[in-house]
């Protein structure tokens, strides 16, 4: 099933839609397939656990942890936060240690009443602090965002007090089809494997 939409435009499914898990592992595992077939899947879950609107990507990274899966590589924990302080010096910590990595950023973002709740995936990183007016660089060849209350006023003060239940839902959701969505795609990579150019 797809929802509607522009070309090219991020798909954007409520957490609450039937079988939204499906929805989201067939646009993850589309996406996926795009990436290069010898890339190694690294997924940054930016956010911090001081804050609950902004403990999304900390939350999908613990859930994504508990799988202790070999399929990816895996920044952005509850334990082991990836925020505003140490956000580039895990991205160059990436860089060094992975040759070809497909990046998947994943946050948490504020925007229209309408909207809260809604999980957003698309091409293109996701750009971490824009909602709080802050510089910091762009991360992924994809992203995963999740719209955890409303945007425009008081953004620190808003994403505080932005309800647990919520964010932990959206972050189960996230994780579990975020995890099918990879195994899936590695699976059918060592099954299909690039062909070789002969002479």
């Amino acid at each position: 099933m797809k929802l509607a939409r522009t070309k090219d435009s991020p798909l954007n499914v409520a957490h609450t839609e039937p079988n939204v898990m499906g929805i989201l592992i067939n646009e993850l595992t589309d996406l996926l397939h795009n990436a290069p077939h010898d890339a190694r899947i690294v997924i940054v879950c930016v956010g911090t656990d001081r804050s609950t609107g902004d403990a999304l990507g900390p939350l999908v990274g613990s859930g994504l942890s508990k799988y202790r899966s070999l399929f990816f590589d895996l920044y952005g924990t509850l334990e082991q936060p990836v925020h505003a302080l140490n956000l580039n010096d895990t991205l160059q910590q990436i860089e060094k240690k992975t040759p070809n990595p497909f990046i998947i950023g994943i946050d948490a973002c504020l925007g229209q009443v309408s909207s809260v709740g809604n999980i957003q995936v698309g091409t293109g990183p996701v750009r971490p602090g824009a909602g709080v007016n802050k510089e910091l660089p762009p991360v992924g060849n994809m992203h995963i965002t999740g719209i955890v209350n409303v945007g425009g006023f008081m953004e620190y003060f808003v994403l505080q007090n932005t309800r647990l239940h919520l964010v932990m839902h959206m972050a189960d959701v996230i994780a579990c089809s975020l995890f099918s969505a990879v195994v899936q795609t590695v699976r059918s990579r060592s099954m299909n494997p690039p062909a070789v150019m002969q002479d």
